[in-house]
Protein backbone atom coordinates (compact mmCIF):
# COMPACT_ATOMS: atom_id res chain seq x y z
CA UNK A 1 0.00 0.00 0.00
CA UNK A 2 1.35 3.28 -0.99
CA UNK A 3 2.34 5.67 2.03
CA UNK A 4 0.44 8.64 2.40
CA UNK A 5 1.74 12.44 1.51
CA UNK A 6 1.85 15.15 4.49
CA UNK A 7 -0.48 17.81 3.98
CA UNK A 8 0.76 21.06 4.66
CA UNK A 9 -1.43 24.23 5.55
CA UNK A 10 -0.21 27.62 6.46
CA UNK A 11 -2.17 28.48 9.81
CA UNK A 12 -0.76 31.89 9.96
CA UNK A 13 1.89 34.72 9.47
CA UNK A 14 2.33 38.10 10.88
CA UNK A 15 3.08 38.94 14.60
CA UNK A 16 2.25 36.82 17.32
CA UNK A 17 2.20 37.08 21.21
CA UNK A 18 5.33 36.23 23.09
CA UNK A 19 6.29 32.95 22.85
CA UNK A 20 7.65 30.63 25.55
CA UNK A 21 10.42 28.10 23.93
CA UNK A 22 9.50 25.74 27.31
CA UNK A 23 5.84 26.05 26.80
CA UNK A 24 3.57 23.50 24.43
CA UNK A 25 1.65 26.19 23.61
CA UNK A 26 2.26 27.86 20.68
CA UNK A 27 1.98 31.88 20.85
CA UNK A 28 -1.50 33.64 19.34
CA UNK A 29 -1.58 35.38 16.32
CA UNK A 30 -2.15 39.18 16.81
CA UNK A 31 -1.58 40.97 12.82
CA UNK A 32 -1.42 38.96 9.68
CA UNK A 33 1.51 40.85 7.95
CA UNK A 34 4.85 40.35 6.36
CA UNK A 35 5.59 44.45 7.73
CA UNK A 36 6.73 44.20 10.92
CA UNK A 37 7.78 47.59 13.07
CA UNK A 38 11.19 47.16 14.30
CA UNK A 39 10.36 47.26 18.13
CA UNK A 40 12.31 45.39 20.99
CA UNK A 41 11.23 41.66 21.33
CA UNK A 42 8.62 42.09 18.71
CA UNK A 43 7.47 38.05 18.00
CA UNK A 44 7.22 37.46 14.23
CA UNK A 45 7.32 34.39 11.90
CA UNK A 46 4.73 31.57 11.06
CA UNK A 47 2.90 28.89 12.03
CA UNK A 48 2.67 25.48 9.60
CA UNK A 49 0.02 22.35 10.17
CA UNK A 50 0.84 19.34 9.09
CA UNK A 51 -1.57 16.21 8.83
CA UNK A 52 -0.40 12.44 7.96
CA UNK A 53 3.55 13.08 8.53
CA UNK A 54 3.98 12.04 11.68
CA UNK A 55 7.82 11.30 11.83
CA UNK A 56 8.98 13.23 8.74
CA UNK A 57 11.80 15.30 9.04
CA UNK A 58 11.58 19.35 9.20
CA UNK A 59 13.96 21.86 7.68
CA UNK A 60 13.96 25.19 9.05
CA UNK A 61 15.74 28.41 8.34
CA UNK A 62 15.92 31.68 9.07
CA UNK A 63 17.74 34.51 6.82
CA UNK A 64 18.66 37.49 9.10
CA UNK A 65 19.35 40.70 7.03
CA UNK A 66 23.57 40.71 7.89
CA UNK A 67 22.99 41.33 11.56
CA UNK A 68 26.40 41.14 13.35
CA UNK A 69 27.14 38.55 15.71
CA UNK A 70 29.11 40.09 18.73
CA UNK A 71 32.55 39.94 17.11
CA UNK A 72 31.14 42.44 14.16
CA UNK A 73 30.78 38.76 11.47
CA UNK A 74 27.34 38.92 9.89
CA UNK A 75 25.65 35.78 11.40
CA UNK A 76 24.85 32.63 9.89
CA UNK A 77 21.43 31.89 8.96
CA UNK A 78 19.66 29.98 11.93
CA UNK A 79 18.67 26.86 10.57
CA UNK A 80 17.80 23.15 12.10
CA UNK A 81 15.95 19.91 12.25
CA UNK A 82 13.02 18.81 14.18
CA UNK A 83 10.68 15.69 13.57
CA UNK A 84 6.94 16.07 12.91
CA UNK A 85 5.53 14.66 15.96
CA UNK A 86 2.25 13.56 15.97
CA UNK A 87 -0.65 13.04 12.78
CA UNK A 88 -1.80 16.60 12.89
CA UNK A 89 1.12 18.90 14.59
CA UNK A 90 1.74 22.63 14.68
CA UNK A 91 4.94 24.08 13.71
CA UNK A 92 5.75 28.09 15.21
CA UNK A 93 9.15 29.27 13.16
CA UNK A 94 9.34 32.90 14.28
CA UNK A 95 11.91 35.39 16.01
CA UNK A 96 12.34 38.46 17.93
CA UNK A 97 14.36 41.74 17.69
CA UNK A 98 16.87 42.96 20.19
CA UNK A 99 18.97 45.75 20.92
CA UNK A 100 20.62 47.71 18.42
CA UNK A 101 17.65 47.62 16.32
CA UNK A 102 19.05 49.80 13.94
CA UNK A 103 20.92 46.57 12.87
CA UNK A 104 18.17 44.12 12.32
CA UNK A 105 16.00 46.59 9.97
CA UNK A 106 16.06 44.65 6.24
CA UNK A 107 14.35 41.09 4.63
CA UNK A 108 14.26 38.44 7.43
CA UNK A 109 13.38 35.58 5.23
CA UNK A 110 12.05 32.21 6.98
CA UNK A 111 11.29 28.72 5.04
CA UNK A 112 10.30 25.37 6.23
CA UNK A 113 11.17 22.15 4.41
CA UNK A 114 9.55 18.78 4.08
CA UNK A 115 12.06 15.87 3.33
CA UNK A 116 13.59 18.14 1.36
CA UNK A 117 10.89 19.92 -0.42
CA UNK A 118 10.15 23.90 0.81
CA UNK A 119 6.26 23.58 2.18
CA UNK A 120 6.95 27.45 3.68
CA UNK A 121 8.70 30.62 2.24
CA UNK A 122 7.73 34.13 3.92
CA UNK A 123 10.08 37.32 3.73
CA UNK A 124 9.22 40.03 6.78
CA UNK A 125 10.43 43.30 6.18
CA UNK A 126 11.23 44.82 9.09
CA UNK A 127 11.54 48.57 9.45
CA UNK A 128 11.59 51.20 11.92
CA UNK A 129 8.24 52.90 10.53
CA UNK A 130 5.57 50.74 8.58
CA UNK A 131 5.30 50.65 4.87
CA UNK A 132 3.05 53.07 3.05
CA UNK A 133 1.04 50.73 0.98
CA UNK A 134 -1.45 52.19 -2.36
CA UNK A 135 -4.76 52.08 -0.08
CA UNK A 136 -3.03 54.64 2.70
CA UNK A 137 -2.57 56.83 0.07
CA UNK A 138 -6.02 57.03 -1.36
CA UNK A 139 -7.28 57.05 2.45
CA UNK A 140 -5.16 60.14 3.43
CA UNK A 141 -6.14 61.84 0.22
CA UNK A 142 -10.02 62.25 1.32
CA UNK A 143 -11.04 59.36 -1.31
Amino acid sequence: MAKTKPVVTLQSHGIYSKWDSESKALPQIEQFTTNVIAEVDVEFGLIVNIKKGKGEKLHYCIYHPDVPDSNGDVMDPFEGDVYVKNSDWNFYLGDTLWLPIENKLGDWRMTIELNGKVIADKTFKVALEAERTETDFWKNRGY
